[in-house]
């Protein structure tokens, strides 16, 4: 019996060059954001979020957030920041905010679930913004667990879920779980709760066009 191969497995201090030439191929990242371990791959490479869609069994109609390194690389995945947007990003980036744009022309409507609208938040974990930046690029931020099952908090539960199938492994320890990003869309101009997560609604109160 063939044993699966287990991913590259990488310490906070460890060098990120394994993570980009996984990156660069298509292949596929776990790595510890604020909430959960979240899955990269290279969100303008169609072959790489195929992939990405087949290990989770994900709805190809499900739409997927992105992670970036700033405010500034905002402007390659979103086309337009509403003024709603801009207190929300000042008061709540980084961390556990999930804040829906209308997308740009250059990312995929695979990525967006035809919607037309792309999900993104800087990462208060160091960990995924460093890597978002030493890659250049926004990177994937869906959960590290197939469908339907439980996300990711330890290395092990990656392992356990995705040990063969999946190139490279951040670890950054055991993370607090809970209940992932809060998701608000600001494509009409206001602000409009999609999932209340780690911040509650009413501490948005104010922020609400």
């Amino acid at each position: 019996m063939i044993q699966a191969k287990r991913p590259v497995i990488l310490s906070p201090s460890s060098t990120l060059d394994e993570a980009v030439r996984a990156f660069k191929s298509g292949g596929v990242i776990a790595y510890p954001t604020e909430t959960f371990y979240g899955l990269c791959v290279d969100p303008f490479n169609m072959e790489a979020v195929g992939n990405l869609f087949r290990l989770k069994g994900r709805p190809g109609k499900n739409p997927v957030s992105v992670i970036i390194k700033d405010v500034p690389m905002l402007s390659a995945v979103a086309s337009d920041v509403p003024p709603a947007a801009l207190d929300l990003i000042k008061r709540f980036w980084p961390g556990p905010l999930t804040i829906v744009f209308k997308a740009s022309p250059s990312v995929p409507p695979e990525l967006t679930g035809d919607t037309g609208k792309i999900g993104v938040r800087v990462s208060s974990n160091p960990l995924a913004a460093r890597l978002s930046s030493v890659l250049g690029s926004p990177i994937t931020a869906t959960s590290a667990n197939p469908t339907g099952k439980k996300p990711a908090v330890a290395p092990e539960e990656v392992l356990e879920y995705f040990n063969g199938r999946i190139e490279v492994l951040i670890d950054g320890g055991a993370l607090p779980g809970k209940t992932g990003s809060t998701v608000v869309d600001v494509t009409s101009g206001r602000v409009v709760v999609i999932r209340e997560g780690d911040i509650p609604s009413k501490d948005l109160t104010g922020h609400f066009k």
